[in-house]
């Protein structure tokens, strides 16, 4: 029997570094072996033209709005195509990564994994981790609810723009991090910049050799 695909399901709000995560972990392993699933609202791509390719990186994209909306729609039919892509040899990757858009509740995308039949056996929700922008997470939260459903169900907080606060907003920030999700693990980064085992739930995301 195949063994699943471990899945990624990266969240964060409108702004709060998604795009220069993956931007980070393409240019320094852009030999995983990883298909990024990435999405994002509104006809533009704007994500999906920032991206740098890797060589061995499969980076497919989803324009037809938010992709919580589009869970039994584009959204499954995407992931059915990639599996199928991958049994036909037509695709190599060890890890899927969905990337949601900013706007994105991730509770109805993280029960797709479970209730899909023809997904469950063959993807594996390894890790939900959600970017925290620590400038604007706050506001963010006072005034959209889905902020804070994207960082309780997380299992890995990342917080973001540490540099661009002083320590008392951060250490606010984490507080109220901390309040909604009080078992993630919280770790800062800049620019983008963290190990790639920081997008798996158990270490396993290395480039092949």
């Amino acid at each position: 029997m195949t063994q699943a695909v471990a899945v990624t399901l990266l969240t964060g709000f409108l702004g709060a570094g998604k795009t220069t995560l993956l931007n980070h972990f393409l240019r320094h392993h852009a030999d995983a072996s990883v298909a990024i699933l990435e999405n994002e609202f509104g006809a533009a791509n704007i994500d999906g033209a920032l991206l740098q390719r890797g060589e061995s990186v499969q980076v497919i994209e989803l324009s037809n709005g938010c992709v919580c909306c589009s869970v039994r729609g584009e959204f499954r039919a995407a992931l059915t195509g990639l599996l199928a892509r991958r049994a036909a040899g037509e695709l190599r990757f060890e890890r899927l990564i969905v990337e949601t858009t900013g706007l994105a509740d991730p509770a109805p995308i993280i029960q797709t994994f479970f209730v899909e039949e023809a997904l469950r056996d063959a993807l594996r929700l390894d890790a939900v981790i959600t970017l925290a922008d620590c400038e604007h997470i706050a506001r963010q939260l006072d005034e959209h609810p889905v902020a804070a459903a994207q960082l309780g169900f997380a299992d890995r907080i990342l917080l973001t723009k540490t540099d661009r606060v002083d320590g008392a907003t951060r250490e606010a920030a984490i507080a109220r991090v901390h309040g909604i999700n009080p078992k993630a693990q919280i770790i800062d980064i800049v620019q983008g910049e963290c190990p790639a085992e920081t997008l798996a739930g158990s270490g396993c995301l290395r480039p092949q050799r």
